[in-house]
């Protein structure tokens, strides 16, 4: 398959997001973009939205629990190496990216997490709010009755876009795990990201993937360009997935060449097993796009002046394997 990125003229501004379900945030944080506003504004307005929806069950107030039956969240947002923010393992407030964005813009720190997390969300004014909707205690309540223990590598379903938000059967113990990670180039030339996540079902209490990790799921470089990555996150996290995307295309790389590289690092570095997939997104600062994934059954949304697009990524590197 020819590895190509789409162009869009400088000052334009674009949305580019994990999974079709993401131009549900895209409608909110299009009109932020739209009207000359902050990157940073708009893929924070993208993630809140995504948080509230009970129908994607992979993210915020929809997002299945862990082993317990507790609905943890993580979350990342970034402009810069000097300009990010991060919390992990929120179990009281719902809208992890904008606590993140608080963190970023109000404090020294990177990263709050647990029950100091919520205590800060507190100080801010963040509301708590019940976490577990009753589709996500359904599905744990079915799985516990399976009577089989979880691990969070093996025991994780391959996530497959199936429209309408779903990335899972919420009746089956294959459940994987997954994230909305949204980046953006406003119409003044400035990058920016954000992912949320509830992270993997039914995981050990305490785990966190790479979203919330800078350089893992997320990353920005101004000069250069940004990543995002979704699927299994352990993979990502052992080879600084976004990172490691940045600075191919820092070396000249094509956005999606540069996500090529990611793949094939991953599975130079672990043996790979049916259920394991990443996809990630990249936007370079001229404008140029980029998309990839281990396997079928991801999808990518975009929006820019020209509306709205569910697409394919540009390259899959196993296309026979859809999930």
């Amino acid at each position: 398959m020819p590895i190509m990125s789409a162009f869009m003229t400088p000052g334009t501004p674009i949305l580019l997001s994990t999974w079709s379900f993401g131009l549900r945030g895209h409608a909110a944080a299009w009109p932020v973009l739209e009207a000359g506003g902050h990157a940073i504004d708009a893929v924070v307005d993208a993630c809140t939205a995504i948080e509230a929806d009970p129908e994607v069950d992979s993210v915020g107030y929809g997002g299945l629990p862990d082993r317990d039956g507790q609905v943890t969240l993580d979350a990342c947002v970034m402009q810069s190496p000097s300009s990010c923010g991060s919390v992990c393992c929120l179990r009281h407030h719902l809208h992890a990216a904008r606590i993140a964005r608080e963190i970023m813009d109000s404090t020294s720190h990177v990263m709050l997490v647990g029950e100091a997390a919520d205590a800060y969300a507190d100080a801010v004014g963040e509301p708590r709010e019940n976490l577990l909707s009753p589709e996500a205690a359904k599905a744990w309540e079915s799985w516990k009755r399976d009577g089989t223990d979880v691990d969070q590598v093996r025991d994780a379903g391959r996530p497959v876009d199936q429209g309408g938000g779903r990335l899972f059967d919420a009746e089956s113990r294959w459940a994987g795990h997954d994230t909305i990670g949204t980046l953006a180039l406003d119409s003044m030339g400035v990058l920016a990201g954000a992912c949320s996540t509830s992270g993997s079902p039914w995981k050990l209490p305490g785990r966190v993937g790479d979203s919330p990790i800078v350089g893992h799921g997320l990353y920005v470089d101004p000069d250069i360009g940004a990543v995002t990555a979704t699927g299994t996150g352990e993979l990502v996290m052992g080879v600084c997935g976004a990172m490691l995307g940045v600075e191919e295309m820092r070396r000249g790389a094509d956005p999606t060449e540069a996500l090529v590289t990611v793949l094939q690092r991953i599975e130079s570095a672990y043996e790979l097993e049916d259920n394991h997939q990443v996809g990630l997104v990249a936007i370079r600062r001229d404008g140029r796009i980029g998309s990839a994934s281990l396997r079928g059954g991801f999808k990518v949304g975009y929006t820019s002046i020209d509306g709205d697009e569910v697409r394919d990524p540009e390259h899959v590197s196993h296309p026979g394997e859809s999930g």
